[in-house]
């Protein structure tokens, strides 16, 4: 039910200000406003002031919305009324109003952002895990519990990286570009500062998957090897171990961080039949061996090792927070950045360098939302964010059934003179149907195919 409600409210919200940024811009050109409709189908709910005024509606189908107005193109208009038509107005106006939609978006992502910012965020600190041995942060030097401090393009120009998403985000950016990326990092204490480099342009794409972050060696946050709660009767407590405890050795191999303690633990059941596992560990300053034998357990198809313990300690957290202006101007600048990202993004979808699989749906959509909203308002707001400017970057698309499709028949008419003709007009709007129509289905299946997991 909250994931119901999630989405509701996210597409209720996102779509009544990308409506109202054309709606405003409307009235103030003069133009009559007849219709303001939130959602397509049956009309729920219900308002107009006077006959002469704009009538307000919420249909059953919340997936979209429009505002109509007074235009001779779409039935008879009174004398009186006809410097009140749509098509009557300059083209600037016209062109004004149609760019208003996306424009309402990406102004609602910037509110969004610095009323997330000036909340704050609880997110991991960013603090490595252990990089696999054929990583590039591998290669590059990096260890586990090397704390990112600062990120920069170049080598030269570097800015603070307040949380592990921050680091991410950078890694995004740098994929998209298509260029190495360059970072300083210190112990967990702060000391010993040195930069790396890692080579992302290697990769050979611009996606950042879990499989893509393995491969570049920072998938998890650092978590200490320090046992947390023992269940009772588990194999862990019959073995004697004890909450506290820290992990230095399990079978020879040395243990750097929580996650490789819980996959060596996971990897012991794989065969189907439990071994004893050789632990070493450090208990009161004093280092002893243990002998564990995992339960196996089934999970899904496979087969797997439990013992009945919390294998790491939680990760470090920081409370990302921003004053009032820089709160703003940060939001600005996620909000320029996350525009350009997904132009890149759906530009390297349409040659081919990025998977058609990045593409996301109602579904999805409605998972996150729900997601977010559990974690607390500034995450959710972040969410819309994101969201509302995926929307308003969309709308800008030129295709003929989409707000950018207008603004090109605009560019058209302000470079030739004249209007699109009715005949192009038809013919570039049923193309545009058609290619919204499989943009929509490849969504869709996108996002079935994300809740089977079988991507």
């Amino acid at each position: 039910m909250i994931t119901f409600l999630a989405f509701i409210l996210t597409l209720g919200v996102l779509i009544t200000i990308h409506e109202y940024g054309h709606y405003r811009v409307a009235v103030a050109c003069g133009v009559k406003v007849l219709r303001f409709s939130v959602g397509f189908g049956r009309v729920l709910w219900r308002r107009q002031a006077t006959p002469d005024s704009t009538e307000f509606v919420v249909c059953l189908l919340p997936l979209g919305g429009y505002v109509k107005m007074l235009d001779e193109r779409e039935g008879p208009v009174p004398t009186n009324e006809l410097d009140r038509s749509f098509n009557r107005q300059p083209l600037w106006q016209r062109a004004a109003i149609v760019a208003a939609g996306p424009a309402a978006n990406l102004l609602l992502a910037i509110v969004l952002y610095a009323c997330a910012h000036w909340i704050g965020i609880d997110e991991a600190k960013a603090v490595i895990g252990p990089p696999s041995a054929d990583s590039l942060a591998a290669r590059a030097g990096l260890r586990a519990g090397d704390w990112v401090r600062e990120a920069s393009s170049d080598g030269n120009e570097w800015h603070e990286l307040r949380s592990m998403s921050e680091l991410r985000w950078e890694l995004t950016q740098a994929m998209v570009r298509g260029e190495p990326l360059h970072l300083a990092v210190t112990d967990r204490d702060g000391r010993g500062r040195r930069d790396v480099q890692l080579h992302l342009e290697s990769l050979g794409t611009a996606e950042l998957d879990a499989k893509t972050l393995q491969r570049i060696g920072i998938a998890q946050p650092f978590s200490d090897p320090v046992l947390g709660d023992v269940v009772p009767g588990g194999a862990a407590a019959r073995a004697g171990l004890m909450k506290g405890d820290r992990v230095l050795r399990i079978d020879g191999q040395q243990i750097s961080d929580g996650s490789v303690t819980r996959d060596l633990i996971r990897a012991s059941g794989r065969n189907g039949t439990a071994h004893a596992m050789q632990w070493r560990i450090e208990r009161a300053g004093q280092a002893l061996d243990i002998e564990v034998t995992p339960a196996v357990e089934k999970e899904g198809t496979q087969r797997v090792g439990r013992i009945g313990v919390k294998p790491g300690q939680p990760w470090e957290m920081v409370n990302v927070r921003y004053g009032p202006v820089e709160g703003v101007t940060q939001a600005v600048t996620q909000t320029w950045q996350m525009s350009v990202l997904t132009l890149k993004m759906l530009g390297k979808m349409l040659i081919g360098q990025a998977s058609l699989k990045n593409l996301s749906g109602p579904l999805t959509i409605a998972d996150v939302a729900g997601q977010t909203v559990r974690l607390g308002l500034a995450y959710y707001l972040g969410f819309l964010a994101v969201v509302s400017i995926g929307l308003g970057v969309l709308n800008l698309l030129p295709l003929p059934v989409l707000d950018g499709g207008h603004l090109m028949y605009y560019l058209f008419e302000g470079v030739t003179g004249r209007p699109v003709s009715e005949v192009w007009l038809e013919r570039l709007q049923r193309g545009g149907v058609a290619i919204m129509l499989m943009m929509m289905s490849l969504a869709l299946y996108n996002d079935v195919a994300r809740l089977l997991g079988l991507q």
